[in-house]
């Protein structure tokens, strides 16, 4: 075993080519090796393979050892176990960026939908309300109120991007994101600064077969994959006492939104 590994090329047993023009470590195959300078290096594929044999100087070191990419690791693991938490602390102890990906797609969406979106934040409609805010325009010049008030929705409408509905779509129906916007957005973390050179953190991504193909099949290898694993009870443990909270407190606001609404109607009928 020590005598194949001083006969490995620079990279060892990773790709010299995607190394080169991806900056990724890319494990190569035993079936894509070649021979240089009495060295065997790996390829993740036969064109990277025929791609480096018609130039290998261009892949190989030289007066200085071969630099490798920054740290990248995908963070994985069911809703509420504690991926956010221990995504920021694993950042700020290496030096890494932090990208937490359902909410860098909200961020994407925001300026159009004013609001998040998806089952995490769509509460139950606030009928009361709805009512409440007709009588108390009863009680001031209905009419001009009501005009004004579409006006300034119609300008609010703002119509999403292809691109931007498949985000919405994904968030709030877990609709798969096409490829060609994977690219828009996970392509930069690999291939563009200062992610390139600095690394990052992925916290919840991918979170499907399908995303894991894609990553497979555009060359985009994380360094470490960590998977958090909790029990079920931890989780509700987690999460239960604040939807009770949130839940309380608008049960609250209806009762309250019930006695104001009683008290309009009967001062519109005087």
């Amino acid at each position: 075993a020590k005598e194949k590994k001083r006969h490995m090329g620079d990279t060892k047993h990773f790709c010299p080519v995607s190394l080169k023009e991806n900056f990724v470590l890319y494990p190569g195959l035993y079936e894509h090796a070649a021979k240089y300078q009495e060295k065997i290096y790996y390829f993740s594929t036969s064109e990277y393979r025929d791609k480096f044999l018609k130039n290998p100087e261009e892949y190989v070191a030289h007066n200085e050892p071969i630099q490798a990419p920054p740290l990248r690791v995908c963070l994985l693991g069911t809703h509420g176990a504690g991926k956010t938490t221990c995504a920021r602390q694993i950042a700020d102890k290496l030096g890494i960026f932090h990208i937490q990906f359902e909410e860098y797609l909200q961020e994407l969406i925001l300026p159009k939908t004013k609001e998040k979106v998806g089952p995490d934040f769509d509460g139950e409609p606030e009928e009361d309300d709805n009512k409440m805010t007709i009588l108390s325009q009863e009680l001031d010049n209905f009419s001009q109120t009501m005009a004004k008030t579409e006006a300034e929705k119609s300008k609010q409408e703002v119509e999403l991007t292809d691109e931007e509905e498949a985000i919405k779509a994904n968030l709030m129906d877990n609709e798969a994101l096409p490829p060609e916007v994977l690219d828009n957005i996970v392509l930069d973390w690999w291939r563009k600064e200062p992610f390139r050179s600095t690394g990052f953190i992925l916290d919840g991504f991918p979170r499907t077969l399908h995303e894991a193909q894609y990553l497979s099949e555009r060359g985009l290898c994380p360094d470490v994959a960590v998977y958090i694993q909790v029990e079920e009870s931890d989780v509700l443990d987690r999460l239960f006492p604040p939807r009770l909270k949130e839940w309380k407190e608008r049960q609250y606001r209806k009762m309250e939104n019930k006695k104001k609404l009683k008290d309009l109607k009967a001062k519109i009928r005087v």
